[in-house]
């Protein structure tokens, strides 16, 4: 910001931010997926490349500051992930020899709106001026570090650019491909066969024990391979009001109805004190009683509370209803009187011409010709009024109506006044041409209702000191007994449901349904927490009390979680011998007997799209009848959704074409797009050592 304000001081100066973020456009479509305790000067190694501390804590920090509500952690992981993306791909540049000249570099810098587009450094005609540029920054040498930082920047931008040329150069589909392709979708294959569902055989007929689960996952370990997981249980005692609160709250706004008596301090006697019924003065009442303060809008109907909606609108003046429980208030409301067309809802078409307040930059047209262009869709929808919100979406220049076909719900006041006056002056169905500073409005009014005033006064049901206490002390007290009892028996005592365990990373800031909560992440993580552990964390709603279940080391994941993927494959497996020992005979007939089931019939089948009908995708089915000689019987099949056997009918070859490029191309926007796919495959060779959690993030 010092930077910053130095700049705007020097008048239309370049505008220079301190950061590294200017890879985030590189490299973010890529990524798919206080004190500190320190043990290492270093957060984190890729490849051997060290990252310190001192260098990774000030660019979080220079992105939580900039990142509009991004949290510290969220800030962290960001940092990392660029961190490691530009490591990685840095190593690929050095490995490939690439190189980037002046040139390069400046044609990267140019994309930029603080340097290519900043009048400083443009000439007459609007171009971007290197020497301008060169002049400038000779002039001011004190900004030279962040000059060159850019430049670092705008090089990698550069050779990530030549990089990924290289790549999609790299990543081709041939004509033999293409040809596949084409015979994939078109050529199709007729067939009969009998199959013999799964869900045929019952599940308890084929349990599967755990240990048979663990050696599957051993046989696959890379897809069932899990980071080092935390499994937390947890409690919310929720610091809410207790039903005697609520009485209190209601009790209170109750007495503010009527005349009551109150002691003036001024006088030394007791004041009889007009009720809400009586007052006149109804906001300074309001606003003296109330927890929110006097709206003196007039509101429709539908904007009124729903449930509430009927009584409150039909209030006459001077009535009172209430009170009434709504968002977590106790109110009355007061009517004070009723405003017919006080709200409306009208259609427009914004024609804005170069000049006119807040213009789309691409806006080039004069005021003559928005007026012409103005003038012609205005006479189109005098004539018929229905086609002003078909002609929205090729013409409005509002972006703010845009998703409403032009429409705007209004109140007096809220539009500039010449819209406002023809909207809230016209009847219903009216059609008029305006002209506003943002240009040429095309109008029609669509409704206008009449709406209600309110004085409501409104107290927060909020808990007592008392009940806040009595909480407290709950919270505490299963804390203590959690922590030498059953977890889940102590809850069910005081009447407490425990949540859904939830496992967490290291790195992790939110679990359930809870966000930020790093600190219950970094308690779970802490050396001294161990398996049975319980602790007591303030939440915004209350009290979360949590408990370490299970710490799961790096490895296989956990059964728990591998067991609804594993399950179903070795049912199947099972089933398949039960079913292969049932669905005997050499032909189509003799097994559907002995399975007791039809034959079946299946018609031109494509490998693209091999969809059995009441089966769906079975691509090993399908593919077996292509490679079945015609009128012959294959073998048993086990697919997808049961077991199958078949007798190929016919296939139909698909018709020649000249060429295939079609195909070939679809095939090669499909390779482009891997590209994209290059960081995590780099981050799964590489050896990557984070160490952020030793430094408190």
């Amino acid at each position: 910001m010092a930077v910053l304000s130095k700049i705007r001081q020097r008048s239309l100066l370049l505008i220079f931010v301190i950061g590294f973020c200017l890879l985030a456009f590189v490299v973010g479509d890529l990524i798919n997926s206080g004190g500190f305790k320190q043990t290492s000067k270093y957060v984190g190694s890729i490849n051997g490349e060290d990252i310190s501390f001192e260098d990774f804590r000030s660019k979080v920090d220079a992105v939580e500051k900039g990142g509009q509500g991004i949290t510290a952690s969220q800030a962290a992981n960001n940092v990392w992930e660029q961190e490691v993306s530009i490591a990685l791909l840095t190593e690929q540049f050095e490995k490939l020899g690439i190189r980037v000249g002046e040139n390069q570099i400046l044609d990267i810098l140019k994309q930029s709106q603080d340097i290519g587009q900043n009048p400083q450094f443009q000439n007459a005609a609007g171009q971007f001026d290197y020497q301008k540029f060169k002049e400038f920054f000779q002039a001011n040498p004190e900004l030279a570090p962040q000059l060159q930082q850019r430049e670092t920047q705008a090089a990698l931008s550069a050779k990530y650019q030549i990089y990924s040329t290289m790549l999609r150069a790299g990543l081709v589909a041939t004509e033999a491909e293409g040809k596949l392709q084409y015979e994939m979708e078109s050529d199709k294959v007729t067939f009969d066969y009998v199959a013999f569902p799964f869900s045929n055989i019952k599940d308890s007929e084929v349990p599967v024990s755990d240990d048979e689960i663990v050696a599957y996952m051993r046989k696959n370990e890379k897809k069932f391979k899990a980071d080092e997981t935390r499994e937390l249980q947890f409690v919310v005692i929720e610091d809410k009001p207790s039903k005697e609160d609520e009485e209190e709250v209601k009790k209170n706004i109750t007495e503010l109805l009527s005349p009551r008596v109150v002691f003036n301090e001024a006088t030394g006697k007791n004041d009889t004190v007009k009720g809400f019924r009586e007052v006149t003065n109804n906001q300074e009442f309001v606003d003296a009683n109330s927890d929110v303060k006097f709206d003196s809008t007039y509101v429709t109907k539908k904007n009124l509370p729903a449930q509430y909606a009927e009584q409150l609108y039909n209030l006459q003046t001077g009535e009172v209803f209430g009170p009434y429980i709504f968002n977590g208030y106790y109110a009355i409301s007061k009517s004070l009187g009723k405003k017919a067309g006080a709200s409306a809802k009208a259609s427009h078409i914004l024609i804005s011409y170069a000049g006119s307040k807040a213009p789309n930059p691409a806006i080039t047209r004069t005021k003559e010709e928005a007026k012409a262009k103005a003038d012609d869709l205005f006479k189109q929808v005098q004539a018929n009024p229905a086609v002003l919100e078909s002609l929205v979406a090729g013409n409005s220049d509002d972006p703010g109506s845009a998703q409403t076909r032009g429409e705007y719900d209004m109140t007096p006041g809220q539009m500039v006044k010449p819209f406002n006056d023809f909207v809230f002056n016209s009847p219903i169905g009216k059609v008029g041409l305006v002209e506003t500073e943002f240009g040429y409005h095309i109008i029609k009014v669509i409704d206008k209702q009449d709406a209600i005033r309110l004085a409501t006064i409104a107290q927060r049901i909020e808990p007592s000191e008392t009940t806040s206490d009595d909480i407290f002390r709950k919270a505490t007290k299963f804390e203590m007994e959690a922590s030498e009892k059953d977890f889940a028996t102590v809850a069910k005592s005081l009447g407490l449901t425990v949540m859904p365990s939830a496992n967490v990373k290291a790195l992790d800031e939110n679990f359930g349904s809870f966000t930020n909560q790093r600190q219950v992440v970094r308690w779970a993580y802490e050396k001294k927490t161990s398996e049975g552990d319980v602790k007591r964390f303030n939440v915004p709603n209350g009290n979360l009390i949590v408990k370490l279940k299970k710490v799961n080391k790096e490895g296989l994941m956990p059964i728990s979680d591998a067991k609804p993927m594993v399950e179903p494959i070795l049912k199947n497996e099972k089933k398949t011998e039960k079913i292969k020992a049932i669905m005997k005979g050499a032909t189509l007939e003799e097994a559907a007997k002995a399975a007791k089931v039809a034959v079946a019939s299946a018609t031109d089948l494509t490998l693209q799209s091999p969809n059995l009908m009441g089966f769906g995708s079975e691509p090993r089915v399908v593919g077996t009848a292509f490679a079945t000689a015609p009128n012959k019987v294959s073998e048993l099949i086990e697919g997808r959704s049961g077991v199958f056997k078949l007798k190929t009918k016919s296939v139909a070859k698909a018709p020649a074409i000249k060429n295939f490029d079609t195909y070939t191309a679809r095939l090669k926007a499909q390779s482009a797009a891997a590209a994209g796919r290059i960081v995590p495959a780099l981050k799964e060779k590489a050896d990557i050592e984070d160490n952020r959690l030793d430094f408190g993030f």
